[in-house]
């Protein structure tokens, strides 16, 4: 088992420190390795989690003087290691009780001694057709939430009356207990936290102060976006409790299939089946793209399996001004149901090319030459 930092050098303070230094040091550390912000990075997530510790045990001035004198022994047990309720799944649920008291503006903080929790986040999958996701598009959803009651502003007290301070933690919303030694901060039981209990509750909304609803969104899609790319949706997500700050939607992008093209990043990816006569003498096809058709000049002797590159007729990145490149792979497609007329022609055909020149068939000449090498090969050492 790794071995335990010194508090103070997590948080990179003298001994000496202050709580307002300490403050400072603890929101530096947190708003850079978040795991909102560090999605899926291991090492972020617990140099958050040990900076959240370190804090939490030197903000408190009784955890703080039995660590100065005794060590991490001192407050074994007593200082908090846990993620502090980042995860919430699709929401991200937590963030304002993680931060409660550090961030004040940005998460709700305290108002008025009572507690303020933020919204949580949500998350929205948007299916795109290609075209759609190229060009950009302004797309309405339908989202289910819990959303502010607009009877009781929030507050879940009846109109004309407001909640009252809670009389178990006397407007704190955290309540301590002696264990021992120690004192432990939990979170009041009776308000869980928000420091105020409504008395005479909102008949609308039975005093939660949010209602489950359906709304209507405006999601405006930039041009060239795809699959993985979320948007953000500042303020949509679902009503904070107590009268809270809404949280975000976060709408992921997801870029369905299209029956012509692949895309890879900018560039777009199609297969166009040639004739053997067009592959043979060359001609000239009309081919789709995003922006309209346009002529390719297939030149004569084109193998199956040739790309041919058309410029600018890509997608334009959504972070960049550059446009990618259609690239059109040509396959020749083997003529089927033919009539006797018809294979009595391609036999005569055959047998014209093997009494011609030997360069007609350059690669099958190359192929049957390496056979009958690999053969006599095989031959000579047995």
């Amino acid at each position: 088992m790794a071995k335990k930092r010194d508090y103070y050098e997590v948080l990179g303070v003298e001994r000496t420190a202050g709580e307002e230094e300490l403050k400072k040091a603890y929101r530096r550390l947190a708003m850079k390795h978040h795991p909102d912000r560090n999605a899926g990075n291991r090492e972020a997530e617990e140099k958050f989690k040990e900076a959240k510790e370190a804090y939490d045990t030197l903000s408190d001035s009784r955890k703080r003087a039995a660590y100065d004198q005794f060590g991490h022994a001192g407050v074994e047990g007593a200082a908090a290691g846990g993620p502090g309720g980042f995860g919430g799944g699709p929401g991200f649920g937590g963030l304002g009780d993680i931060f409660e008291g550090v961030f004040g503006d940005i998460f709700g903080g305290a108002r008025g001694g009572e507690r303020i929790f933020r919204g949580a986040d949500l998350r929205y999958d948007l299916e795109l057709d290609l075209e759609q996701a190229v060009a950009g598009t302004t797309i309405k959803i339908r989202v289910p939430k819990l959303v502010r009651c607009e009877n009781c502003g929030g507050s879940g007290a009846k109109q004309g009356t407001s909640p009252v301070s809670c009389p178990s933690c006397g407007g704190m919303g955290q309540v301590r207990m002696q264990q021992g030694f120690f004192t432990v901060q939990q979170t009041c039981p009776q308000c869980r936290g928000a420091g105020r209990v409504v008395t005479d509750p909102c008949t609308t909304c039975r005093g939660a102060g949010r209602l489950r609803d359906t709304r209507t969104i405006s999601v405006k899609v930039p041009s060239g976006v795809d699959s993985g790319d979320r948007i953000r949706l500042t303020g949509e997500g679902e009503a904070g409790e107590s009268g809270g700050p809404p949280g975000d939607m976060y709408v992921h992008v997801i870029v369905k299939d299209h029956p012509i093209f692949v895309r890879d990043g900018t560039h777009l990816h199609c297969e166009v089946p040639i004739s053997f006569v067009t592959a043979a003498i060359g001609g000239e096809l009309e081919i789709p793209t995003l922006d309209g058709r346009v002529k390719l000049k297939i030149p004569p002797e084109t193998q199956s399996g040739r790309q041919f590159r058309l410029r600018g007729r890509g997608v334009r990145s959504v972070r960049t001004s550059s446009k990618g490149d259609l690239i059109c792979r040509v396959m020749v497609e083997t003529p089927v149901n033919l009539s006797r007329q018809q294979k009595d022609t391609l036999r005569e055909f055959e047998k014209s090319l093997s009494t011609g020149s030997q360069g007609q068939s350059p690669r099958s000449a190359s192929f049957f030459e390496g056979v009958r090498k690999f053969f006599d090969h095989l031959t000579g050492s047995a």
